[in-house]
């Protein structure tokens, strides 16, 4: 049965980041218009947690006050306690070594952080952890994992964790962050004894950490026993690993694939996750699954999340995956595209919202265009405004008329630089009768900067009153010009050298062909409707070569994933959607074959983030040759294309160059036949 035992939640912070509170708690914030703790109470429950503990330093009456009045207090509620510690604890360890000191755990206990979101079944990740202990009581902890690849855009690019691990027994060999900015940046040290005691090692550095740990007692009792310990991966992990000779106790992993995880601990992961719900990598937890009483979301064929009761004039426009909340009003020509609006928000005539993020209660006055920007709850954008990407507009800040906030610009209305009083606005910034200010971060706070600013949120370690957002840091620079929208970089390879001009395209086209692809419709049907999509957007051929061959991987990956090994899935698909990629080229009747050389790059780069891809592009490349969809002058074009050489392509060559070697054997052979025919 799933664990009965607590489940733990720590919210670590130094002593220097409490001198000052910020004004919402991070589980709180909205993301994609739910509070981040009920997706997290949510994996929970899924997972047959009974117990919850949750520990929490700052913020602890709002984390209260919402768990009293939520559904998880309820008598129909899967938990049968849900005890919330107000801890004033300055790191991880802190907290774990009070919870070990009320002598609440008597047995296994789910470890997770406030900011999950997962859709991860765990219960197989449980299984093995229990039969572990079975043989062996120094099992102490498994740590549950995600394979991503290298580059996915989640990860955080100043520090890389990086997991060395026996594969015959999933055990945790060594654990060392690489940090960008350091001296061997690009190097770990490991112990040579490694390398004579364990037959074969694996050095991973694709998986992301999103801190759900199986733990055991044990785990509790090393905490107590070394004071030292503050962090959870850098501390205590690296420190029971390092000291297994004195204590024999050993952490193992559990890597899955198929399945969705990650915290929403910056704002480069509130944006890659809430993009992830409206392109539903996160089933089931997504809008329209209503999570939270009184939600009633609905998810319409165009991409769009709606609750009833908003007001969309006629000729506005609401394009691409959207989040609309209850009670918001879109005047008449306004675009809104890929981008969440809470609830009561008041968008005027004419106003474009591209890509970003408005909590709820916003006003946006007529003319104003805002681009991948965040405007927190009650914000007042005046008319004729422009927000430019990377801004933050905090809590009740008002932007006045024809004001242009600059690019990663953080409005609040905190004392935040010297010589400016809590009274006074900064007209320079918000304009002639607008209330905020600049955020600036302290000089010395430069320890997360990654890009061009500090946070995008406010950084924990400044000074900063509570008119601001929230503790969540940036430990990146803010929105990433990128156009991946999928869980693993599933529809625009991160390897790829192109930038794509038309993302609305790209994302909208491959989601629908992915969806034909899963549920089984007629090739004909998936072409009728991709050349909608194509005249629609104005797609160039090869944009569209592109998109069918990043739903066809990505369906590939996934028949791969239930079982169905990698050449039949190739076969099954190619076999089966032949006409889809017979429409996508016009180059069969000239001797050069510039599409067909254009479908296999794109396939090639596909392929070089995905596993197995050398595999893979070795059976595609056979699949189109044998249904003569690719031609053999196509495929000769091809392999000596400059282009399939760059970067990372190059490394998923090797298994096809048998195949290339036969094509130019069998063509030499012909040559010869004709020479001697005509002698």
């Amino acid at each position: 049965m799933p664990p009965k035992a607590p489940k733990a939640k720590g919210k670590a912070k130094p002593p220097e980041e409490k001198r000052q509170e910020s004004l919402q708690a991070v589980c709180l914030l909205p993301l994609a218009n739910t509070p981040v703790i009920e997706y997290t109470l949510e994996f929970l429950a899924r997972a047959g947690v009974e117990d919850i503990f949750i520990y929490c330093g700052s913020h602890s009456e709002q984390v209260e006050e919402y768990i009293d009045t939520s559904r998880w207090k309820l008598s129909t509620s899967p938990f049968k306690n849900l005890i919330l510690f107000k801890s004033d604890a300055a790191s991880v360890g802190d907290a774990m070594r009070d919870l070990d000191s009320r002598a609440l755990i008597t047995g296994d206990f789910l470890l997770v952080s406030g900011d999950l979101v997962s859709n991860i079944a765990i219960e197989p990740a449980l299984a093995r952890h229990r039969g572990r202990r079975e043989k062996d009581k120094n099992a102490i902890m498994t740590m549950v994992l995600c394979g991503s690849g290298i580059h996915h855009r989640i990860k955080t690019t100043n520090r890389k964790p990086v997991f060395v691990i026996n594969p015959a027994t999933d055990r945790c060999l060594h654990y060392e962050e690489i940090h960008a900015s350091g001296r061997n940046g690009r190097h770990v040290t490991l112990d040579p004894d490694l390398l004579s005691e364990h037959a074969e090692i694996e050095v991973r550095e694709d998986l992301i950490d999103c801190r759900i740990d199986i733990c055991t007692p044990d785990v509790l009792g090393l905490w107590c026993d070394n004071f030292d310990y503050q962090s959870l991966r850098t501390s205590f992990l690296f420190g029971v690993l390092k000291d297994y000779e004195l204590n024999g106790k050993t952490i193992h992993t559990h890597i899955v694939t198929d399945q969705y995880a990650a915290r929403v601990r910056n704002l480069r992961a509130y944006n890659a996750i809430s993009k992830d719900m409206t392109g539903r990598w996160t089933y089931p937890l997504c809008p329209d699954s209503n999570h939270v009483p009184g939600q009633n979301y609905r998810y319409n064929r165009y991409g769009i999340y709606q609750e009833t009761d908003v007001t969309l004039e006629r000729s506005s426009r609401v394009r691409g995956r959207c989040v609309l909340g209850r009670r918001t009003v879109i005047g008449e020509g306004v675009t809104v595209s890929e981008s969440f609006l809470g609830r009561s928000c008041q968008i005027g005539k004419c106003a474009k919202i591209e890509d970003s993020y408005l909590w709820d209660n916003v006003v946006v006055g007529d003319g104003s265009t805002i681009r991948q920007a965040v405007v927190a709850e009650g914000a007042v954008i005046g008319k004729g405004c422009v927000i430019e990407s990377g801004a933050l507009i905090s809590y009740k800040v008002r932007i006045a008329d024809n004001t242009t906030v600059s690019a990663s610009k953080k409005i609040t209305r905190a004392v935040v630089a010297e010589g400016i009083s809590r009274n006074e606005s900064d007209n320079s910034v918000v304009g002639k009768g607008g209330e905020g200010y600049e955020y600036v971060a302290d000089s010395d706070d430069d320890s997360d900067a990654s890009g061009s600013s500090n946070s995008m949120y406010n950084n924990p370690q400044a000074s900063v009153s509570d008119s601001s957002v929230s503790t969540l840091r940036s430990e990146e620079s803010e929105f990433e010009q990128t156009e991946d929208r999928s869980r693993r970089a599933s529809f625009i390879s991160e390897t790829s050298d192109e930038a794509a001009p038309n993302k609305n395209f790209h994302d909208d086209a491959s989601r629908s062909i992915l969806d034909g692809l899963e549920m089984d419709h007629l090739p004909e049907n998936i072409s009728l409707e991709l050349n909608a999509f194509r005249m629609t957007f104005n797609a160039s051929q090869h944009e569209v070569r592109r998109a069918v061959v990043a739903a066809f991987m990505k369906h590939i990956t996934n028949l791969a994933h239930r079982g169905t090994g990698a050449r039949e899935a190739v076969h099954k698909v190619f076999s089966r959607y032949k006409t889809v990629v017979m429409r996508i080229m016009f180059d069969k009747d000239s001797r050069e074959k510039p599409d067909q050389v254009d479908f296999l790059l794109c396939v090639q780069r596909e392929l070089v983030s995905r596993e197995n891809g050398e595999s893979l592009l070795l059976f595609v490349a056979k699949e189109v040759y044998d249904l003569e969809l690719v031609e053999e002058d196509g495929i000769l074009q091809w392999w000596p294309d400059s282009r399939s050489r760059q970067g990372n392509m190059a490394n998923i060559r090797g298994l096809t160059e048998q195949f290339i070697t036969f094509l130019q054997e069998a063509e030499e052979d012909d040559e010869s036949e004709e020479d001697e025919d005509e002698e």
